[in-house]
């Protein structure tokens, strides 16, 4: 085990943990920094940025390692959106309070004011604030963008910041969706980064802090995982999931979030939220869902299939009625397009039952700011307002994509499975 230390363009420190021997299955930052004894942490006073996400191999909560650590002198403990427990809703506020298993201070960064990022009281009793949440591995899932605010702020405080890597649920190979246009810089996209952007959070806080995405970097160490190769999604690590907020309960959930959360934005069509397969499905009392899920199949689009369904509703008007539904599978995690998905659902209701989305939300007076927030741009929903067609749409965003992809390499941690670069080669 070694430690290293790189200095792209800014101050920043990252601790690569290995071993040269074969091990079973992924094993987490939390579980290399384990192994470690700790090291990294020792004589410090840590704080920790986390949620119940935040498990090792074994699934014992960071929280509950570094407290039970003598090793580790946890002092506080941080909550991003949904709160430290997880539970809270989508966009809902969540005050400070305090652990009652620790005892520890609990500090919220999505708390009323609002305050999104930790304040100078906040840090002023701390030497490391360490990171480890389960994202999601899109650009609006707001804790990546806790995680860079947290690193600016510890950067002006003169406080460490370590990440405790984690695999990205969609793997490292997807990069796909709509770019960044910095005027909508939000909660839900922060970072010039693509809506997909085929990165772990490790990987990610290396490109914020040796970007200039923030105005003060930090000292930054990165505790890599072991066994994780870029081609692997959640399914392929062996790793138990624990849901990292209320709509997503499963490992598979990331995948159905990107696929439909810009058609959840629209409103307008029930996407099994309340229920187990939240994202999984739409459906609405007027879905011709036969027609619409042929119409889609007709795409062939890769590793993707549509079937017509019935779901019964859970929340809002037709709560407990059974309505039509086309339900969405992935039979090739990997390869299936995700971002895309969104897109050809709003297309496919507008061909098939001149149901146009846009229009029908224009006509009833919506603001479309979320909706832009998310996208990251309002270019999306200008050219569906006018009709543009998705094969267009997509095609649109391949120069930006490529050169992010080149962008991103110097912070690359991890590689590809043999096997996958065997096959790229044939």
């Amino acid at each position: 085990m070694f430690k290293t230390r790189f200095q792209p363009r800014h101050l920043f420190a990252c601790l690569l943990a290995f071993s040269t021997s074969l091990s079973a299955g992924v094993e987490l930052g939390s579980d290399m920094l384990e192994l470690l004894n700790f090291e990294p942490l020792q004589n410090k006073r840590v704080g920790l940025m986390t949620n119940p996400s935040g498990i090792n191999r074994k699934g014992i909560t960071t929280v509950n390692l570094f407290h039970q650590a003598r090793e580790v002198n946890l002092v506080a403990l941080f909550g991003a959106e949904h709160g430290l427990d997880g539970m809270a809703q989508a966009g809902k506020e969540v005050r400070d309070g305090t652990d009652p298993k620790t005892g520890l201070p609990v500090f919220s960064l999505y708390g009323p004011g609002p305050i999104r990022k930790p304040t100078e009281k906040m840090l002023q009793h701390i030497d490391i604030l360490v990171y480890d949440l389960q994202d999601t591995g899109a650009r609006s899932y707001t804790f990546i963008s806790s995680m860079g605010m947290a690193m600016d702020a510890c950067g002006k405080a003169g406080v460490e910041f370590m990440v405790l890597d984690r695999p990205n649920p969609l793997g490292g190979i997807r990069v796909e969706g709509p770019l960044f246009n910095p005027r909508f810089r939000s909660m839900v996209g922060q970072w010039p980064i693509p809506y997909v952007y085929g990165m772990t959070c490790g990987e990610l806080a290396r490109m914020i802090n040796g970007t200039g995405m923030i105005e003060n970097p930090c000292v930054l160490y990165i505790v890599p995982m072991r066994g994780w190769k870029r081609d692997m999604v959640w399914q392929d690590t062996g790793l138990n999931w624990r849901p990292t907020s209320p709509l997503v309960p499963h490992s598979h959930s990331p995948l159905f979030q990107v696929a439909m959360g810009m058609v959840g934005e629209i409103g307008g069509l029930d996407l099994g939220f309340g229920t187990q397969t939240p994202f999984e499905l739409f459906a609405s009392a007027w879905l011709d869902a036969p027609a619409v899920s042929e119409h889609l199949n007709q795409l062939d689009l890769p590793g993707t299939r549509f079937e017509s369904t019935h779901t019964t509703v859970a929340r809002g008007r037709y709560k407990g009625k059974t309505i039509p539904a086309v339900k969405v599978h992935f039979n090739d995690p990997v390869g299936a397009p995700l971002s895309p998905v969104n897109l050809y659902v709003i297309e496919a209701l507008r061909l098939v039952q001149g149901r146009d989305m846009i229009r029908i939300k224009n006509d009833e007076g919506k603001r479309w700011g979320l909706f832009d927030k998310v996208n990251g741009t309002d270019t999306t929903r200008r050219d569906l307002e006018v009709g543009r067609s998705v094969k267009n749409i997509v095609e649109s965003w391949q120069e930006g994509l490529d050169t992010f992809k080149e962008k991103r390499k110097p912070y690359l941690i991890y590689s590809t499975s043999e096997s996958t670069k065997s096959n790229a080669q044939r």
